[in-house]
């Protein structure tokens, strides 16, 4: 079965009469005898929409039911049972109603087209997928509803529907859009004069474009290679010379004479790669073409007056811009230049410009010889073999009494071509050849010290010596320049294969990779270069090597631009052409690595922020909650207090003031942990290092803990400890509150202290409920409350403030399990250098302080 065909009336905005159109058509097609129906049509209350349904038989709709609510869609399996020659569907870029038998519309069209139903349908611009951001730009508004550019661009036929803006406006003013209620709101935003100018833009563009594709496809099933002026397109040539920026702005002017017009720039390079293009000139001549509005393409060709040509001819240009010929004029001598060529091969259906520039007859330029890649001492070498190697050999041979005969000879003169053209290559081994040749008939060939051959053999000898070396010269000469070829492709394949493999592991940081640039191109110094816009000055974003880094692209040896806004710059030496790529290899990269790293400066930061976020959410609850609790304590002992009807006793009063400080002190230690948690998050903790002796600061820890709750067992002969005194203090004191927190009744905490090597541990062990494994990190995070719920006030911050003070002192915290039940917290700090416990001295038993 053939598939049905599709044709859509594109409106640029709503209310241009898109349906009306439709049914308009449906009529025609009724009319004719056309099976026509009606899959789906909305008039919206239309009045005039309404009436040109009456006369086309329409399909019954489904409904469904959603949220309680009924809606009404297309029944697809309807319209199929029904297999009507033309169907009639609305609204292509319509979302169905969940549970429907497809997600959206066009894809209930494209069943029916799969059928061979034809389809005429409606669409808004504004619908189109890839315009959507465009015209959330332009309106405010986003569009929930799309549907597939290439869904619309696969239609047989496209019809516009265009009104102007002032039409437009004043159907809706007549109501004949909208409902009353909705007339005032819609001229005011999305109806307003310059909304409806860009849409319409838009939509005519969209099918222009769309024409053209038509046009482009028509002309090649009929292999039309003539232009057709629809439209102006303007070629320009570019050689990547200097003159390349004064063409491509001649030719902007051009377009912009005319609405519409299309610049191509366009350069031709060889397919053998020997081209005296500069690759900078290129790079800064795309970015401006691109700048202006046009594309750049870069095309292969041997003969570039033809290929450019076949460019144009391909595009269904109107015009080309070429420059005047930079060559001299005793170059013209080999042909009468690409302007020339192509001024006369284009024909009647193409307009050459040739535009007179600064770089007018000052020259090309000659390209590198190919004998270059070589080495200037490989070279010298090869011609001393092909120039001085022949006479030697003759001084040799005519100073020896032995005949060795013209065919042993002629071998020696050969391996002394082979030799010059492994040194020096092609030209040094004919030159050996031809030398060679001369000095075999002059010196060695009857008869002798002439210039004449007298026997024929002898002269067919030296011929074949001739082919001979000229040919084992070229062999030799193609089979020295292919492994050069092959190890630099090696060296690069291995270069690029670093490369890919630093993507994968993402291991290369900007400063070694820059290191690595230097290295391999043995440069002097490295540096991404990089800007905010096309006026603004050049930053450094990463650099390497000992020389100053280059400040501008343009100051540097070699640049290899990155985009718009970036470059990578070389200082050193220039870089051949060949070396190029791999370069470009390397500034991409570098331009991922800085992009890479950015993003994880970036995410880093994200994580702080969130961090801080959770905390200052924390905080809140904390505040709300923990710090309330006193507050409310304290100002209802206050209140009572303050009470004229109430005759409080001396007890009742001493409890009420006693509670009273009780809170006092409670919120006091809450904001202290508070403002210490601030300290340590914000990193302006900045602990002042003494030796002291641990029982001068323990015992001063207990303080805010209940007589009883606690046993000290502190030996004397600890070594000293590098700590600071005041943070010291406070680690301790949170770590035996929280410990006599979770202690049960009856069940003293014990603080011991311990020497082990060049470290004193801290031990404050508890007999409570203990931590599971899994939760031993997590109970030294801020606000983490084991279980969520502690006894005794608190906001879960000692143990996060004990731990960030113990590694600001450069110690550490950790938790343990006590043998037998319970929690062990291990606060291990510095011991001084130089002061070993006195092991001699020790008591019999440590003295206790018992709290």
């Amino acid at each position: 079965m053939a598939r049905g065909k599709l044709r859509i009336y594109l409106g640029a905005a709503p209310g241009v009469g898109k349906t009306y159109a439709m049914l308009s058509e449906a009529h025609r097609r009724v009319e004719r005898g056309t099976d026509c129906v009606v899959g789906f049509v909305e008039h919206h209350d239309r009045p005039r929409t309404e009436v040109m349904l009456h006369g086309l038989e329409q399909v019954p709709r489904k409904d469904l039911e959603y949220r309680g609510t009924t809606f009404t869609e297309m029944d697809v399996d309807a319209v199929l049972e029904r297999a009507p020659a033309v169907a009639l569907v609305d609204e292509l870029a319509h979302t169905n109603v969940p549970g429907s038998r497809n997600a959206k519309r066009w894809q209930d069209v494209e069943e029916l087209l799969a059928a061979g139903v034809d389809v005429v349908s409606t669409v808004n611009i504004q619908h189109l997928e890839s315009l959507g951001d465009v015209v959330e730009s332009i309106t405010g508004v986003r569009q929930r509803e799309t549907v597939p550019d290439e869904v619309v661009r696969r239609a047989d036929q496209i019809e516009l529907v265009d009104m102007s803006p002032q039409a437009l406006r004043r159907r809706m003013a007549h109501g004949n859009i909208y409902q009353p209620d909705r007339i005032d709101a819609s001229l005011s935003n999305y109806f307003r004069p310059g909304n409806l100018t860009a849409l319409r833009e838009l939509a005519l563009l969209w099918v222009a474009d769309r024409v053209d594709e038509y046009l482009q496809q028509y002309r090649g099933e009929h292999d039309i290679r003539s232009t057709w002026q629809a439209r102006e397109r303007i070629v320009v040539g570019l050689t990547g010379g200097p003159e390349g920026g004064t063409l491509i702005r001649r030719a902007s002017r051009m377009a912009a004479k005319g609405s519409g017009s299309e610049i191509l720039a366009v350069y031709i390079a060889r397919s053998d790669g020997l081209t005296a293009a500069s690759p900078k000139e290129l790079a800064v001549q795309r970015t401006l073409v691109e700048d202006l509005g046009g594309t750049f393409h870069h095309v292969i060709g041997d003969d570039i007056p033809a290929a450019l040509l076949d460019f144009a001819r391909g595009v269904n240009a109107t015009q080309i811009v070429l420059g005047s010929s930079r060559r001299k004029t005793w170059q013209y001598v080999f042909g009468p230049g690409v302007g020339a060529t192509v001024a006369r091969d284009s024909g009647p259906d193409l307009d050459v410009h040739i535009v007179t520039h600064g770089e007018v007859a000052k020259g090309r330029g000659l390209p590198v010889a190919r004998g270059a890649r070589l080495g200037r001492s490989r070279i010298i070498w090869g011609w001393l073999a092909g120039v001085a190697g022949p006479a030697l050999l003759t001084l040799l041979l005519t100073h020896v009494d032995a005949d060795l005969g013209l065919a042993n000879d002629m071998l020696l003169f050969l391996t002394l071509t082979v030799a010059a053209a492994l040194l020096g290559g092609l030209l040094p081994a004919l030159a050996a050849a031809a030398f060679g040749s001369l000095l075999l008939n002059y010196y060695f060939t009857p008869p002798r010290h002439l210039w004449t051959v007298s026997d024929n053999k002898n002269i067919l000898a030296i011929v074949v010596f001739v082919g001979v070396a000229v040919s084992v010269a070229s062999v030799v000469d193609l089979a020295a320049r292919r492994t050069h070829q092959a190890a630099r492709l090696r060296a690069e394949s291995e270069i690029l294969s670093f490369l890919a493999g630093s993507v994968l592991r993402g291991e290369t940081s900007l400063e070694a990779l820059l290191e690595r640039v230097r290295e391999t191109f043995a440069m002097e110094s490295v540096a991404l270069l990089e800007r905010a816009g096309d006026t603004a000055p050049w930053t450094c974003a990463g650099s390497a090597g000992d020389g100053r880094p280059a400040g501008r692209p343009e100051d540097a040896d070699v640049d290899m631009p990155v985009g718009d806004h970036m470059a990578l710059a070389l200082s050193g030496r220039v870089l051949p052409a060949a070396d190029r790529r791999v370069l470009a290899a390397f500034a991409a990269q570098a331009a991922v690595v800085l992009d890479r790293q950015r993003l994880k400066s970036e995410a880093d930061q994200a994580r702080a922020l969130a961090e801080g976020n959770r905390i200052r959410t924390a905080l809140l609850a904390a505040v709300s909650h923990d710090l309330r609790t006193p507050l409310a304590g304290i100002k209802a002992a206050v209140t009572s207090l303050r009470s004229d009807d109430v005759d409080w006793s001396e007890e009742d009063e001493a409890e009420l003031l006693a509670g009273i400080e009780d809170g006092a002190d409670r919120l006091e230690h809450l904001v202290g942990n508070l403002l210490d948690m601030s300290r340590l998050q914000t990193g302006t903790v900045t602990p002042l290092i003494r030796e002291i002796d641990l029982d001068e600061v323990v015992p001063m820890a207990l303080g805010g803990v209940p007589d009883g709750s606690a046993e000290l067992d502190i030996p004397e002969t600890l070594p000293m400890v590098a700590v600071d005194k005041g943070l010291l203090e406070r680690a301790v004191a949170n770590i035996v509150e929280n410990a006599v927190k979770y202690a049960p009744e009856g069940e003293p905490v014990k603080v011991s202290a311990s020497a082990l090597g060049e470290r004193v541990e801290v031990r404050v062990v508890d007999r409570g409920p203990g931590v599971p494994d899994a939760a031993k990190d997590r109970i030294f995070e801020p606000f983490q409350r084991y279980g969520d719920a502690p006894r005794g006030a608190g906001v879960g911050l000692g143990l996060a403030v004990a731990r960030g003070f113990a590694e600001a002192m450069g110690g550490t915290l950790a938790a343990e399990d006590t043998p037998g039940g319970g929690l062990t917290m291990v606060l291990t700090l510095r011991a001084v250098a130089g002061r070993p416990p006195e092991r001699t001295a020790l008591p019999e038993l440590p003295a206790q302080v018992t709290r």
